[in-house]
């Protein structure tokens, strides 16, 4: 496995590199969630490359980077049992070049949900994974499910900027009581843990609601909110119901509050003690991202 630095070494890899070639994308902090997008990738791809690079500007001001808990030897290791054929490490400087002020605006999709309540932060996903494509060029790019927005916002970035790129969903890896793994996880005590188990069975209730008939976005918001609220370890930063080809409401015009083609996605953001953590799921079963 081969651990490249520079934008310049990488492109020169690059051309070596037997196609299609694969980008995972990491923050570190790697677990079986960052794996299962490692495998997805290793199966279908000639190579296979994962970026390690805990990028600053989707941070906001009081939030984790200087205790996020990524381990590079400890990543490194994960990577190359995965199968992992390169990976770009780069240093803040050799993606934040001095005078570097340019950025890629995702547009009104940045200022909702996860962009109203962490401003800026979506505007720093999308001008990294922006960088970490010209940098490493690849045919096919793996995101996991439970960062849904960001998922959109990454697929309307590589088309508007004509990337040509294949972005590759890989579904949310959950623990024995339904959590979403995150690599936050490292900072609940015990109780949080036990508590946060909330957030998935509040998405659990409202797909039951879905499933039983109910369309009314305001009132599924309004069973996750309930579950949500029976935990007194939980904070909630927002519970939404979407239509996920557009993240606008399922009942907009000129798309209904129902119909076989409509394609609703239920999100949650909640906090518990000083760790916040996010899931989703859909609430049509049979509709993939």
């Amino acid at each position: 496995m081969k651990i490249i630095e520079t934008v310049a070494e990488m492109r020169s890899e690059r051309a070596r590199m037997t196609s299609p070639v694969a980008l995972v994308p990491t923050l570190g902090g790697l677990h079986a969630g960052h794996e299962a997008l490692l495998h997805a990738a290793r199966r279908r791809a000639g190579t296979v490359i994962a970026s390690l690079f805990l990028n600053p500007t989707q941070f906001g001001e009081n939030e984790d980077l200087d205790r996020y808990p990524a381990d590079r030897e400890r990543d490194l290791a994960v990577m190359r049992k995965a199968g992992v054929d390169a990976v770009f490490a780069p240093s803040n400087s050799e993606m934040y070049p001095p005078d570097d002020d340019f950025v890629v605006d995702p547009g009104a999709i940045g200022e909702i949900l996860e962009g109203a309540h962490r401003p800026g932060h979506l505007r720093g996903v999308s001008t990294v994974v922006a960088k970490l494509f010209i940098a490493t060029r690849p045919d096919l790019a793996y995101f996991g499910e439970k960062d849904a927005q960001q998922i959109e916002v990454v697929r309307r970035m590589a088309r508007g900027l004509l990337f040509g790129i294949e972005i590759v969903p890989i579904p949310t890896v959950r623990d024995e009581n339904g959590l979403a793994l995150s690599s936050r996880h490292a900072y609940l005590s015990d109780d949080e843990r036990v508590a946060a188990k909330v957030v998935y069975r509040s998405l659990c209730r409202a797909r039951d609601a879905w499933e039983a008939g109910e369309r009314d976005k305001t009132t599924l918001e309004d069973v996750i909110r309930a579950v949500i609220d029976t935990e007194p370890l939980a904070t909630l930063d927002y519970a939404a119901v979407v239509d996920a080809r557009t993240f606008g409401p399922i009942s907009e015009p000129g798309q209904g509050a129902s119909g076989p083609d409509l394609t609703a996605l239920a999100l949650v953001a909640a906090r518990f003690g000083s760790t916040r953590l996010i899931d989703n799921i859909r609430l049509d079963r049979n509709v993939t991202f």
